[in-house]
């Protein structure tokens, strides 16, 4: 009973042992490779798969998933002879599980060690800038190479990328000092153009000043000469018809010589007036003047003589005008005509005395003497000769 038993347990035994070599699962994007009795019998695909117990065996399970491999830094010498340290990373794929495995021993490694011999050959014929800045054609040309070499062991190369070029710290130091020149050179040039350009919109909007003030003072010139021409033109206007007016007057009212003795009296003041008149010239006509003058008193004392018939017209001697009695002369209109023709008299006559002292102080002393004004006959009166009109 006892040896029943145990055969029975190790038949059981057996069974489980049987069963389990017997069914195998395979993950989502994974391949089994089964052999039997050491040769390639088939791939397994995801799920249950059932085998031959003890004479079927899975040998390689492949990851058919994209891979992602980081090789360490590797020293390249470039054409140039500089050492650059560049590391690196390859995305790859497994398109054919069988071949991965019996074609290649080792994939991964032997990727790695490809990318190293090819890298080395790509940057060997470029210079330092080149390799610095040609980034995307080392990794076209790198992964061109790749994918044509493992493409008999069941891999595609989908990417290459160069994580870091890194070039010896000399050569650091030196591309910091050169980028650091050029950056001090550029922006040197930029402060210059700025400065150009601030010189030349500085002279421009001097320029449209200048411009703008020479036609403002070119405008504010033609407008002065302009007012100046018409105010030159009302003045000639206006002293035009004062003249023609005051002549016109004059011929109207027939002035006769007395009045213009007086005139010519109460004019002597403003003649003699004035620091730079040093010499001062009485005219010979000064004596007519005042007997023209001597004359018109005559003529009004008459006249109020014969008013008031008890006042006699006083004689003129030698240019003096003597007193002029006007006691008897009555309270009417006669009497007080010759007593304002006698102060009109005086006036002019101390008016013309008093200038001619006062130029005959003032000129040099080796002035010869203003001779007396000689006598001469009453002229009778003349008109003045006729105003030309005012030319424009």
């Amino acid at each position: 009973m006892t040896a029943f038993l145990v055969v029975l347990a190790l038949v059981a035994l057996l069974v489980i042992v049987t069963l389990i070599k017997s069914v195998r699962v395979v993950q989502q994007q994974t391949v089994g490779i089964v052999e039997r009795f050491g040769k390639f019998k088939t791939g397994l695909q995801p799920g249950l798969n059932l085998l031959t117990p003890f004479v079927d065996k899975v040998r390689y399970t492949i990851d058919m998933r994209e891979q992602v491999v980081a090789f360490p830094p590797q020293g390249v010498i470039t054409e140039d002879n500089l050492m650059v340290s560049i590391d690196s990373v390859i995305y790859f794929q497994v398109n054919d599980p069988v071949r991965a495995t019996y074609e290649i021993s080792n994939y991964i490694q032997a990727i790695e060690q490809l990318t190293m011999t090819t890298l080395r050959n790509i940057i060997g014929g470029m210079d330092l800038e080149q390799t610095l800045t040609s980034r995307e054609e080392i990794n076209e040309k790198l992964r061109y190479v790749l994918d044509e070499a493992t493409g008999k062991w069941g891999i595609r190369v989908n990417r290459v990328e160069l994580r870091s070029i890194d070039p010896p710290p000399s050569i650091q130091d030196s591309m910091e000092k050169q980028m650091r020149a050029d950056r001090d050179k550029r922006a040197a040039i930029l402060t210059a153009e700025g400065m150009r350009q601030s010189a030349v919109l500085s002279a421009e909007g001097q320029k449209q000043s200048a411009i703008l003030t020479a036609e403002g003072d070119k405008q504010s010139r033609i407008l002065r000469a302009e007012a100046e021409r018409q105010a030159r033109i009302l003045k000639a206007q206006g002293e035009a018809q004062a003249i023609t007016t005051v002549f016109n007057a004059i011929h109207a009212g027939k002035p006769d010589q007395g009045l213009l003795a007086y005139q010519y009296l109460q004019m002597l003041p403003s003649i003699a007036q004035g620091d730079a008149n040093k010499l001062w010239i009485v005219p010979s006509e000064i004596g007519d003047a005042l007997k023209g003058l001597g004359s018109a008193v005559g003529q009004v004392a008459g006249i109020a003589q014969q008013a008031e018939g008890n006042w006699e017209a006083p004689q003129i001697e030698n240019g003096q005008v003597p007193e002029l009695d006007t006691a008897g002369v009555g309270n009417g209109s006669g009497g007080a005509a010759v007593a304002e023709a006698d102060n009109a008299v005086r006036e002019a006559i101390a008016a013309a005395e008093s200038a001619a002292v006062s130029s005959r102080s003032q000129a040099a002393p080796s002035a010869p003497a203003v001779p007396p004004p000689a006598p001469t006959q009453d002229l009778p009166p003349q008109e003045p000769p006729a105003a030309e009109p005012p030319q424009r």
